[in-house]
């Protein structure tokens, strides 16, 4: 697949793949503060942003569009830096050609397999709400970004959430509103997107010392618990993990330049 991509700066290659429901765009700005440093490429994931749509969405298809990508492009050995489903991207692109990174940088994902409980408190146990909050919305109907706003609240309450899920809508050449997600696909491969290493046959077993490893974590985030620091181990031996204070899960918008100076620090000394 090939996939729709923003580049800047100049230097080694960086990639940074975005989370579920994201974007390229959503990752500019700290694109631009890599810049100096780096010749930045922000991806759009299948399904997401201006890139393909496809009925099939797990991390063995993204790991190829990456590897495609990645070979289109002619970049060798790049850092990859990806952030909740796009760090689970990253580890599986990463543990299938160990030999083609530089280095992975993981934003608040875990490798472990996640699970829908509706009581277990997690911020992922939301997906499957907000996606059928996003499936029952007649976007034929809408004639504002405000009406869509307020009409997704009684099933998403946060605003902050629900403006940021808004970035994926746009007007049509009809000038009515569509998304640019495939949410239809997202909805039936919820627990492929949830799925961790643990269970993929390639990596069970195996550690990868090849590529220095950085996890950064939100201290107020769930993603990333004290015991999943165990397997990460398992799987990278010298993976070093860093915590933000006052952070969430959208650790690199919620503070940003605590997120820059861990990463720099870490791909720079």
């Amino acid at each position: 697949m090939k996939l729709y991509y923003r580049e800047t700066g100049e230097g080694p290659a960086l990639i940074i793949i975005h989370g579920l429901y994201g974007s390229s765009d959503n990752w500019m700005s700290i694109a631009r503060k890599l810049s100096p440093y780096f010749h930045v490429y922000l991806i759009d994931q299948r399904n997401h942003g201006h890139s393909p749509h496809s009925d099939v969405h797990d991390y063995p298809s993204m790991c190829e569009d990456l590897a495609g990508f990645i070979s289109e492009k002619n970049i060798v050995r790049p850092v990859i830096l990806g952030h909740s489903m796009g760090g689970k991207t990253a580890m599986f692109y990463a543990t299938c050609h160990p030999e083609e990174v530089s280095a992975l940088v993981v934003v608040d994902i875990s490798p472990r397999t996640y699970v829908i409980r509706e009581d277990s408190g997690e911020r992922f146990s939301g997906h499957r709400k907000i996606m059928e909050a996003i499936l029952h919305l007649d976007t034929g109907k809408l004639t504002s970004r405000q009406e869509a706003l307020k009409a997704l609240e009684k099933d998403i309450p946060s605003e902050r959430v629900r403006q940021f899920l808004l970035k994926n809508l746009y007007r049509d050449k009809d000038n009515r509103f569509r998304w640019r997600l495939n949410i239809s696909a997202l909805y039936h491969h919820l627990s492929d997107i949830l799925k961790g290493l643990e269970q993929d046959p390639l990596v069970a077993g195996k550690s990868f010392t090849g590529f220095p490893v950085l996890f950064i974590r939100g201290s107020h985030s769930t993603y990333i618990q004290d015991e999943d620091i165990k397997l990460i181990s398992n799987i990278f031996p010298y993976a070093e993990t860093v915590t933000i204070p006052d952070a969430g899960h959208w650790v690199h918008a919620e503070q940003p330049e605590r997120f820059l100076k861990a990463v720099l620090s870490f791909l720079l000394d």
